[in-house]
């Protein structure tokens, strides 16, 4: 698989557009004569970078040939046989994804010549213009080359050469990248996905595919076994601690504990006199002094150790030392090399460290990118992070949690980089103090893969439509902009900086929520509830902090404000069937948002409004009325357990979708889930009425 992630913003990919001509049109025979092809760095075109190359085909060009692109037998005397182009042509490309006009006809050419060469071929990664094309404007009457490039207003230059056309190949991939955003294909995967099923489709009705046979869904393990993420990368020897601390077997345990704390470790290698491994950890430690008392400290490390040593060769990948970790239920394994000798140590704080090392390579991409290009492949890398961290078994809300807090990162940096756009166009600096709120679930810190803008900007004086608000709504239109291009979408409900409804004074924004609380029906509160999950990504954080908490303090005295988000709650009903089973649409799928997590957040919400317990995630909010009230541990407890399983339903599912080129959404595909994992989330939905229970009057 390519090193570019399958997650990369269609504006972001790396990309060699590519371009041959030949003595022929038939692929079976013809001689490859010229490549030309030049690289993209997602939407940007590096004229400079190009690879131009005349081939001496070994055969004669027909003078037809000649007539289309130019190239006659005076033109290729001198120049290389293709097998000595090969490695300068793998060079220039590179990791990249080949972008060109039907490349299937240039592939089957470059497919020859390597066989013809002697040469290993390695089929690339595709995007084809025409298909493309065809997703885009499905309306146009023809998909050549002149055709696309006329209805994207583009001038083809030296048509019927190789560069020539690689450049426009190139250039029109570029304009349509807001086309098919448009279509909703905004990845990597999305693109790739989108071609195939077109290209299968045409290949189908022209009879040279059969039907399609139905759909079996992938296990979560066969796809993560194809993902290209850490510990599928990375060998073990990479993270192991070396050399590993090996103490004495007739040592004490009070000398195996000192050892510890010199050298700052969790754990001793002990070799007995049998010539037999063992370790003892600090868990030995306590377990030593648990039996015996102080009597414990006496005993010998040989005695106290455990064995035989569990260990993983230092060349394995990662992913074999965390499943053996957690087949084995052991936190520490011993890593040798090929003769069998313990060269390492490896702990699950070894695995932590790199998992947070990744984590923190994703935010420091983010915050130092200096374009757009580059924040996308950036922001690429959240989806491999949090299937490392779900294959790890990690809490899907600490997942959540992470993808929000990435969010943030990104809304930050989109920021900054509108400020830089603003002072480029000479619209200055920033008039005003100002925060930007990120709103909604990245602002619970509850974000899945899923997610869109959500946003407001508070600055602290200026009126609607005067010079200070201009100045904020320019830059509101480039942040929102920005994000749309690295991958997270314009809202549907126009809750952006960018719209005059969600950009204010602080004066105002304390006016605008003092009239949220006055109205008086649910409706009403259309996307109104999520500004109450407020937190603010960058700018003057006492100014968002103090819009934050005008409409927290500004709800809880506001009975009838609180009875209407009640009611949004309580508007819920059961996707329990009364057969047992959930209610999905015709593809399976059932919608968990709707029909699980919504009614949690908002019961939570309005549960925290009511109560003064602000807070932003869900679980926090509940535990806070909790504290307050005196309720039922265990109906709370269950309520915040149910929310952990949803999440991790629909995480899981937005992977796999993300991967497959699928937009990832709020629907799970049933089918897939395993019946242990179908009866956790069927019990998990059935705990949302008792959510809506503690939410009803009467209770609390």
């Amino acid at each position: 698989m390519s090193a570019i992630a399958f997650s990369t913003p269609l504006g972001s990919v790396a990309g060699v557009a590519f371009d041959t001509e030949t003595t022929g049109l038939d692929a079976r025979t013809a001689r490859l004569l010229q490549i030309g092809a030049v690289k993209l760095s997602g939407s940007v075109i590096e004229l400079d970078a190009r690879f131009e190359r005349l081939i001496d085909p070994g055969v004669p060009i027909p003078k037809a040939s000649s007539a289309i692109h130019g190239i006659t037998a005076a033109d290729v005397v001198g120049a290389p046989a293709f097998k000595d182009v090969i490695a300068d042509l793998e060079g220039f490309i590179g990791p990249a994804i080949l972008i060109g006009h039907t490349l299937s006809y240039d592939m089957a050419i470059l497919q020859r010549e390597y066989a013809l060469a002697g040469a290993v071929w390695r089929p690339p990664r595709l995007l084809d213009i025409r298909l493309l094309a065809e997703i885009a404007a499905p309306t146009l009457s023809q998909f050549d080359l002149d055709r696309i490039c006329a209805w994207l207003g583009i001038t083809i230059e030296a048509r019927h050469t190789a560069t020539g056309d690689a450049l426009a190949a190139a250039q029109a991939f570029v304009a349509l990248i807001p086309h098919l955003r448009e279509r909703g294909v905004r990845t990597l995967a999305e693109a790739e996905a989108a071609s195939r099923r077109r290209a299968e489709g045409q290949a189908r009705a022209a009879g040279a595919l059969p039907p399609p046979e139905a759909a079996v869904p992938d296990s979560a393990a066969a796809v993560l076994a194809r993902v290209e993420s850490y510990p599928y990368r990375h060998r073990v020897h990479e993270v192991m601690s070396a050399p590993p601390i090996v103490a004495d077997a007739n040592a004490t345990v009070h000398d195996g504990l000192r050892l510890m704390l010199e050298q700052r470790v969790s754990s001793l290698y002990i070799r007995d006199q049998a010539g037999i491994w063992g370790i003892v950890t600090e868990r030995d430690v306590l377990r030593a002094l648990n039996e015996a008392g102080s009597a414990g400290l006496s005993a010998t490390l040989g005695s106290t150790m455990s064995k035989p040593l569990q260990t993983v060769d230092e060349q394995e990948f990662v992913y074999r030392a965390i499943g053996r970790m957690q087949r084995l239920g052991v936190r520490h394994l011993g890593v040798c090399n090929a003769q069998g000798e313990v060269v390492g140590a490896l702990t699950s704080r070894n695995l932590l460290q790199n998992r947070a090392s990744t984590a923190i390579v994703l935010g420091d991409a983010i915050e130092a990118a200096p374009d757009t290009v580059t924040l996308g492949r950036a922001w690429a890398g959240l989806p491999l992070l949090a299937r490392d961290l779900i294959a790890e078994d990690v809490d899907p809300r600490t997942i959540a949690a992470i993808i929000s807090s990435e969010i943030r990162a990104l809304t930050r940096r989109a920021t900054q980089l509108a400020e830089q756009r603003m002072l480029e166009t000479g619209k200055g600096p920033p008039p005003e103090r100002y925060a930007v709120l990120v709103l909604g679930s990245a602002g619970r810190g509850e974000s899945l893969l899923a997610a869109d803008q959500d946003n407001a900007i508070v600055y602290e004086q200026g009126e609607p439509d005067g010079e200070v608000d201009r100045w904020f709504a320019e830059l509101g239109e480039h942040m929102a902009a920005t994000l749309d291009t690295v991958g997270v979408a314009y809202c549907k409900g126009g809750v952006m900086a960018k719209n005059a409804q969600w950009r204010m004074s602080l004066e105002r924004w304390r006016q605008t929520i003092d009239g949220w609380v006055r109205r008086q029906r649910p409706e009403d509160l259309l996307n109104v509830d999520i500004f109450f999950d407020g937190t603010t990504a960058y700018g003057d954080v006492v100014l968002g902090e103090a819009v934050w908490k005008h409409a927290w303090d500004a709800g809880h005295r506001a009975p009838d404000f609180i009875k209407l988000l009640s009611e949004v709650a309580r508007q819920w009903r059961s996707p329990i069937t009364i057969f047992g089973r959930i209610r999905s649409d015709e593809a399976g799928r059932a919608d968990l948002k709707k029909a699980g997590l919504m009614p949690i957040f908002t019961a939570a919400r309005a549960l925290a409004i009511r109560h003064a317990a602000p807070a932003h995630s869900t679980p926090e909010r509940l535990r806070g009325v909790l504290a307050k009230t005196g309720e039922s541990e265990s109906d709370f407890e269950a309520v915040i357990d149910a929310h952990r399983v949803i999440l991790g339903a629909m995480l899981a599912q937005q992977l796999i979708d993300t991967e497959a080129g699928t937009p990832p959404s709020s629907r799970v595909e049933l089918r897939r889930l395993s019946p242990m994992q179908l009866a956790e989330l069927k019990k998990a939905l059935g705990r949302v009425e008792t959510a809506i229970g503690i939410l009803s009057e009467g209770r609390l």
